[in-house]
Parts: C-alpha cells; sequence; structure tokens
C-alpha cells in the first residue's frame, strides 16, 4: 500500500516540478536572454516608429465607454453562436418541437441585448 502511494507522489512532485519549469523557464529565459542597457534611451516614448508611422499627440487616448458596451454585444452573440452550432447538430428529432422552443426563448432572449442596446444608444456612433 505505502509503494502505491509513494509512486503516486512521485507523480505529483513530478507534475508540481514540471509546471514550476513551465511558468518559471521562461521568466528565468527573458531575464537571461534580454538585451542590457537599452533601458533608458531617448526613443523610449517612440512607440510607432519601427513601423514607419511618426506617433501624433499624446499616447493616452480616451476611448468612449460606447466601444466597450459594442464590444460587449459582440461576446454576447459570439457566445450566441457557440451555443447554437453544438445545439443544432445535436438536434434531437423525438422532441422537435420542444428543442425549437427551447432555441427560440434563447435567441429571443439575448436578442433582448441588441433592444436594449438600441435604446441605449450604444450603436449611435456620436463624434465629439
Amino acid at each position: 500500500m505505502n509503494d502505491v502511494l509513494a509512486g503516486d507522489l512521485i507523480y505529483v512532485a513530478a507534475f508540481c516540478l514540471g509546471g514550476l519549469v513551465l511558468t518559471l523557464g521562461p521568466i528565468i529565459a527573458v531575464l537571461l536572454l534580454a538585451p542590457r542597457g537599452t533601458r533608458n534611451t531617448a526613443n523610449k516614448t517612440d512607440q510607432y516608429i519601427e513601423c514607419g508611422m511618426d506617433p501624433i499627440g499624446d499616447a493616452w487616448i480616451r476611448y468612449s465607454a460606447v466601444y466597450y458596451l459594442y464590444a460587449l454585444v459582440f461576446v454576447a452573440f459570439a457566445v450566441d453562436v457557440l451555443y447554437l452550432i453544438p445545439v443544432a447538430l445535436v438536434y434531437n428529432r423525438q422532441f422537435a418541437i420542444r428543442d425549437f422552443v427551447e432555441l427560440v426563448l434563447f435567441v429571443g432572449i439575448l436578442s433582448l441585448v441588441i433592444v436594449y442596446a438600441w435604446k441605449k444608444g450604444v450603436f449611435a456612433w456620436k463624434r465629439r
């Protein structure tokens, strides 16, 4: 019995050691391989020079909250598609009416997100 427990503990210890190596290994590799002496350069604020674009204005740009609400609506419908595709693939013929009603309810409730966002003015992009 103790041999089995010791063998299991070796597997757990090896798993934990592998997790530590995979998490700390890249950090240590970056510290050892990163170039030195480039931390205090004059071009530190010129982030876009390497792609050929001269920076215009300040780097701190304030986005409207409407942008984030628009992104949340997109995420809601991405989740909708992730749900509907597997459900459509295993659509049960025995309870077809019940399954269809459930899908209509799901899409109907999710479409209320569009109505709510429309009423709140998320889709009206206003320039400042």
